[in-house]
Parts: C-alpha cells; structure tokens; sequence
C-alpha cells in the first residue's frame, strides 16, 4: 500500500469534519436569519417563501434524479407522516424563536439525539442497555430544567421548542425506516409540506416584503438545503461516531449569534439544562460507539 493510499481516508475523515462543521455553521446562520424575519412578518409567510428558496437547489437534483423516482417511494403512510412532522418541526421552530432567545430554542433541540435513542427503543425495537437509559433520564431532567414548568413560568413558546423538538427526533426515526428513499425525494416532499402549510397559514395575515427581505427568505430555503447537503455528505466520508459531537457547535453559535445579532443573553437556567443534555447526549454516542455502529441517521441533520 502507498503512502497516498494510506492518507487517503485521513484525508477523507478531514474533509468529513469539516464539511460537518460548515453545515452546522450554516443551519445556526439560516435559524438567526429566521429570527430575525418572523420579528417582521408571520411565520406561515417565511415558511412559504423559504420552502420557495429551496428548490433552487432541488430543482437541478430532482432534474438529475427524474421526477419520476419522486413518485416512486416505499411505506406511503410513513412518508405522509415524515412530512407531517418535519412540517410541525420547521413551523415550530420559528413559532418559537418569535419570542425565545435562540440559544433557548437550540437547546430544546440538542435534545433531539435522546429523544431518538427512546423512541428507537419503542418504536424501532432496539435495545437500549441500562447506561443509556440513565443518560436518557438524566437528559431529560436537563430538558426539564430548561422548561422550569409551573403556571407562571412554562410559556407557549417553550411548548412550541419542546413539541418542535420532538417532531425532529420523530423526523429522524422515520428517515432510518424509509433509508432506501433518496435523500432528493425525502427533502422534496418535506419541502412541499411546508411549502402547502406555510401558503395555508399566510392567508390573511400576507404582507408585501420588500427586495430585500424577500431575497432573505428565499435564502433561508437555499442555506438550509445547502447545510443539509454537506452534512448528508459528511456522513459519507466519516464515521458518525466521530460527527455527532460535532453537531452539539449548534448551540455554540445559536450563543454567538444571539448575542451578537439580538443581545440575547442565555439564562443560567438554560446554561446548566443544556449542558446536562449535551453531556447525557455525548454519552448515548459513546455507548452506541461501544455496542455497535451508530447509525448515520441518529445524527441530526439540522433544526429545520
């Protein structure tokens, strides 16, 4: 074997790295850039021209795959119901940023990976041993400290976050039972899901943006799309053993740019519930990496 053989898939692992690294940057860029519309106009007008702004990179990929294969799909109930909850899980997410910090709402979904490493146990029939069952409790203790619920605390913007969060962790349960489905046609579909809801909920409530808030939101649907398609690639050229703590840079930047974007400034209640979900979440990885491969799919590939 030659020296360049040998480098090789270092070379590839590198690339993966970094590759996931851009495309976390660029979902907390696109969730700030969400923030700051919804301030402006309704989360159902977002939605819609966002969903818009997508297919100006699906649109070359469903060209290169055939629209044909969009309609070509295994378990009909169960892709109905993905776009149902990725729909729920975008929608939400800026439902709840309208009043939440950034930070707040990205720790609800860093939860995401314990939520999906439950439900698998339900819902998919995998074993879940004992250790990782504790970090799941103990993950949800953390989730519990950040919603402080009583009557006077727990807000319907946290319940937002929360059922938001879910909706994700279900989104990526149903893409490991539908993995024989392109990645081109799974984000078609999602895609038009919000595209319907979002141009259901503009009704009556539409204002005309102007140049440049309309080109922002197109953008929204191209940097997510964009961030997807790197971190789907990552996952190809490194483990995902390595990439999943990766994702947890998320909550690091959804800091950053609140701060500097909105003077947002996390609460000490939000601080210690996420760092207790990203510690259990980085445990449930090692375990998997322990006990068996981790599939690439219990990596998130992004809030929205």
């Amino acid at each position: 074997m030659t020296l360049s053989e040998l480098r090789a898939p270092k070379n590839l692992v590198v690339a993966g790295v970094l590759l996931m690294l851009a495309g976390d940057f660029l979902f907390a860029l696109n969730d700030a850039m969400g923030k700051w519309l919804v301030a402006s106009f309704s989360v159902g007008q977002v939605v819609l021209i966002r969903s818009i702004g997508a297919f100006i990179i699906l649109g070359p990929m469903i060209a290169r795959q055939g629209t044909a294969k969009l309609f070509r799909m295994e378990r009909l109930d169960l892709q109905i119901l993905r776009v149902v909850v990725t729909t729920l899980d975008t929608a939400l997410f800026y439902a709840a940023v309208v009043y939440l910090p950034l930070a707040d709402v990205m720790s609800f979904y860093m939860a995401g990976p314990i939520y999906v490493a439950a439900l698998s146990h339900f819902l998919l029939g995998e074993k879940v041993g004992w250790r990782r069952w504790a970090a799941i409790l103990i993950g949800f203790c953390g989730v519990i400290i950040m919603l402080r619920p009583s009557s006077a605390a727990l807000s319907l913007s946290s319940i937002f976050a929360l059922v938001g969060s879910l909706s994700f962790a279900l989104a990526i349960i149903l893409s490991r039972q539908l993995r024989g489905t392109s990645d081109t046609t799974l984000v078609t579909w999602q895609t038009l899901g919000s595209l319907v809801v979002g141009g259901a909920l503009t009704l009556g409530s539409w204002q005309t943006p102007s140049a440049l808030d309309f080109g922002a939101m197109l953008l929204l649907g191209i940097v997510s799309c964009g961030a997807h398609l790197m971190i789907t690639r990552a996952l190809k050229l490194a483990p995902a053993s390595t990439l999943a703590p990766l994702h947890y840079t998320l909550l690091l930047w959804a800091v950053v740019f609140g701060l500097v974007f909105f003077n947002d400034v996390p609460s000490s209640r939000i601080l210690v519930g996420s760092a207790i979900i990203v510690l259990a979440g980085l445990f449930i990885f090692h375990r998997q990496k322990v006990v068996d491969e981790v599939p690439p799919e219990n990596v998130p590939k992004g809030v929205n």
